[in-house]
């Protein structure tokens, strides 16, 4: 076994949080997860045509849509 003290640093991506992290047989596992905010997820707006015919329209919030 080593006498000095190791030392790792990973950044995260945005909206990543750690989940759990156990270390076992020299293993370190960490578990991620992916939690963006309600705000930032895409939203489909139902849209009714003059034919009576629905669309559906998919738009990541915050985006810009082409005119």
């Amino acid at each position: 076994m080593s006498a000095r003290g190791f030392e790792r640093r990973f950044e995260l991506a945005d909206y990543v949080v750690v989940k759990s992290a156990t270390h076992a047989d020299g293993v370190l596992s960490i578990e991620l997860a992916r939690e963006v905010p309600d705000a930032l997820k895409p939203r489909t707006i139902a849209i009714t045509t003059p034919g009576g015919k629905p669309a559906r329209i998919e738009q990541q919030r915050g985006a810009r849509q082409a005119a």
